[in-house]
C-alpha cells in the first residue's frame, strides 16, 4: 500500500523551472503535458499525449476515466494515490490479472525506484499524469513526485546516446567554451591538431542554465561525442544536476583547471564522479583533488600559442621600449570585492592584512591549510562556514592580498631602472613614487607579443595561489623572443634547464643585483632567450597540451 504520508523533497529544476525531461521534450520535438481543461473533458485530455512506449504514472485516480480507459486498452498503467476515500469512490480495486501497477514503499524514494524497475520490466518511458486538484493536496508531495519521474526522458533518446566511444582515430570532443582564458587557444589547437568537435556556448554565470542544457543534448544526440571538455569546471552547477546527466549519457568530462582548483572546486562538493578527469595546471593541488574524492586527476601546465607569440607577432611600439616591464594586475580591486563577499565570523576579519602576509610567506598552499595549522581556532570558523562562496571569497581574499603585497615589494625594487608596468589604474594607488611608468592595460593576443620584445628585461612575479606552479609568462615571452626574469618556482625545474633556458631570483631582495647583470649582459639575454624559446617549442606548446589531454582521455574511458 501507499504510505499515508511519504517523505519528499522538492525535485530541483535545472532552471527557470524546466526539469531534464521538459527540455529533452524539446530535442525530441515532443510536446508533453496538457492543462487547462475542466472536468472529464481535461481528465480524459491526459491521455491525448501518450505515444508508444510511454508507461502512464497517474498521479490521483480522479473519476477513475483515466485509469478505466487505459485498463480497457490493457494497457500496462502505475497508480499512485494516497486518498483511500478517493480510491474507493473511484472503484480502483487492483487485481493479480490487472495490468494496473500500485507501487510499494515507506518514502517517496522507495515509491520512485519501485516504479523505475517497472517501467525496466516494460521497455518504456515513464509518463507521469497528474490530475489537477490533486497537484494542490499533501503539500506539494504530488507535484514533487511528477516533476522527478519526470527527470526520465524517452527512450529512444537514451537509446540514440548510447553509442561507443572512441572508435576513431581521432576523438570527438564537445567543447564548453565560454570568453574566459584559454578558451581561444584550445579551439585554435583544435583547428590545426584537425580533431572533430562542436561547441556549446557557456556564458560565465549561466551554469545550468535550460538553453544551455537543450545545447548539449542536441548536440550529444547530432555530433556523438567521445568526451565533454571545460574550463575551471565553467558549465557546471554546484547542485551536481550537469553532471548526473553527463553520468547518464555516459559522456566523460574534461575539467582543466588554469585557476587555484581548490577554491574553485568549493563550490562543486557532490561532482567527484568516476567518468569526471581533472587537469590543473598547479602539480601542487593533484593530491588536494584526491582528498576531495576525484580519482583522475593530472598534471597539465600551462603552455603557449606560439603562432601568436613569436617572434614576428604584433608590434613593438615606441612607447614600450623599456629596460624592465612588467605585466600584471594590483590585486586592488579583486580585493575590494572578496572582502565584500566575505561573509565570515568577525575573528577571521579582524587581522586579515596579517594573516594573508604570513599565509604568504609560509609553505602553505591555501589559506586553509595555514590556519590548520598556525591557527585552529579560525580554521574551526571558516569550516563551520556554511556559505560556500563566502568560504571562498575569504580564502581568495589572504591569497590575493598575499599576492599584492608580494607584487608590490617585487615593483619597489626595479624603480630604480624606470620600469614600465601594464596594468589597471590601482597601480596609481599602490606605488605613489615617481620613477616608473603605466602602460593601459593590453590586449592579449593583439599587444603583448610586441610589448613583451620592447623590453630588454620582463619581469614575472607568480600569483601566490600557485607557489609551485608556473603561469602563462614563462611560456608566452620566450615564445616571442623575448627575455624573462622569473620568481623560481618548484615546478619550474621540471619544464626548463635552470640557468640555461630560464633565468631566476628567489626574493624580491636580490632583483637589483640581478637586474644590473642582466642589463649588462645582451648575449646572455639573447642565449637565454633562444633555449627556452627551443624547449618551448619542443614541449611546451598548446599542442603538446591537448594531444596530453586527448591521450589520457582515450586511456581512461576508451
Amino acid at each position: 500500500m501507499i504510505p499515508a504520508e511519504p517523505a519528499v523533497q522538492s525535485a530541483t529544476p535545472i532552471r527557470d523551472g524546466s526539469t531534464l525531461s521538459d527540455i529533452v521534450a524539446v530535442v525530441d520535438g515532443k510536446k508533453r503535458h496538457v492543462w487547462g481543461r475542466k472536468g472529464p473533458e481535461r481528465e480524459a485530455a491526459l491521455l491525448d499525449e501518450l505515444e508508444d512506449g510511454d508507461l502512464p504514472v497517474l498521479l490521483g485516480a480522479g473519476l477513475g476515466l483515466n485509469l478505466n480507459t487505459l485498463l480497457s486498452q490493457n494497457r500496462p498503467v502505475a497508480l499512485v494515490d494516497m486518498e483511500a476515500p478517493l480510491l474507493e469512490a473511484a472503484g480502483v480495486h487492483p487485481s493479480q490479472d490487472s495490468p494496473l501497477f500500485i507501487p510499494e514503499g515507506n518514502t517517496a524514494a522507495e515509491i520512485i525506484a519501485a516504479l523505475r524497475n517497472w517501467a525496466g520490466e516494460h521497455g518504456g518511458s515513464l509518463k507521469p499524469v497528474i490530475l489537477p486538484f490533486h497537484k494542490r493536496l499533501r503539500g506539494g508531495f504530488y507535484t514533487a513526485l511528477g516533476a522527478e519521474l519526470d527527470q526520465s526522458p524517452p527512450a529512444d533518446f537514451w537509446e540514440a546516446v548510447r553509442y561507443p566511444k572512441f572508435q576513431n582515430e581521432k576523438p570527438r570532443i564537445l567543447f564548453f567554451e565560454t570568453d574566459y582564458f584559454l578558451n581561444r587557444e584550445i579551439i585554435r589547437t583544435l583547428d590545426r591538431l584537425g580533431i572533430p568537435y562542436r561547441t556549446v556556448n557557456t556564458p560565465k554565470g549561466g551554469r545550468g542554465s535550460d538553453a544551455f542544457i537543450r545545447e548539449l543534448l542536441s548536440a550529444t544526440v547530432e555530433f556523438k561525442p567521445d568526451f565533454a571538455l571545460t574550463v575551471n569546471h565553467f558549465g557546471l552547477d554546484r547542485e551536481g544536476r550537469l553532471m548526473e546527466l553527463l553520468e547518464r549519457l555516459n559522456l566523460p568530462l574534461a575539467s582543466w583547471f588554469v585557476d587555484n582548483p581548490y577554491l574553485i572546486l568549493y563550490r562543486y562538493p557532490r561532482l567527484s564522479a568516476d567518468r569526471v578527469t581533472l587537469f590543473s595546471y598547479d602539480e601542487d593541488s593533484l593530491e588536494q583533488m584526491r582528498g576531495l574524492g576525484y580519482k583522475n586527476v593530472h598534471w597539465l601546465p600551462l603552455g603557449t600559442d606560439e603562432t601568436l607569440f613569436a617572434p614576428d607577432g604584433g608590434e613593438c611600439r615606441k612607447e614600450w621600449v623599456a629596460d624592465v616591464s612588467f605585466v600584471g594586475n594590483s590585486m586592488q580591486g579583486k580585493i575590494s570585492g572578496f572582502l565584500e563577499a566575505a561573509r565570515v565570523p568577525g575573528p577571521l576579519l579582524e587581522d586579515w592584512q596579517r594573516l594573508a602576509l604570513a599565509f604568504g610567506e609560509s609553505g602553505h598552499p591555501s589559506p586553509s591549510s595555514f590556519l590548520r595549522e598556525t591557527r585552529p581556532e579560525l580554521a574551526a570558523l571558516l569550516d563551520g562556514v556554511v556559505d560556500m562562496a563566502s568560504a571562498q571569497a575569504y580564502e581568495s581574499l589572504l591569497t590575493f592580498e598575499a599576492t599584492r603585497r608580494y607584487r608590490q615589494e617585487c615593483i619597489r625594487q626595479t624603480l630604480p631602472f624606470h620600469p614600465h608596468i601594464a596594468g589597471d589604474e590601482g597601480w596609481t594607488q599602490v606605488l605613489p613614487e615617481s620613477g616608473w611608468q603605466r602602460v593601459s592595460q593590453l590586449d592579449y593576443y593583439d599587444d603583448l607579443p610586441g610589448f613583451y620584445r620592447c623590453a630588454k628585461v620582463n619581469l614575472n612575479c607568480t600569483s601566490l595561489q600557485m607557489k609551485g606552479a608556473v603561469n602563462q609568462r614563462v611560456f608566452d615571452v620566450p615564445a616571442c623572443g623575448g627575455f624573462l626574469l622569473t620568481d623560481s618556482r618548484r615546478q619550474l625545474e621540471s619544464l626548463f634547464d635552470p640557468g640555461t633556458e630560464c633565468a631566476t631570483y628567489a626574493c624580491p631582495e636580490e632583483l637589483p643585483a640581478m637586474l644590473e647583470e642582466f642589463l649588462s649582459a645582451p648575449d646572455k639575454r639573447r642565449s637565454v632567450a633562444t633555449a627556452a624559446r627551443k624547449r618551448i617549442l619542443a614541449r611546451h606548446t598548446y599542442r603538446h597540451r591537448i594531444t596530453e589531454l586527448v591521450s589520457v582521455m582515450r586511456r581512461t574511458f576508451s
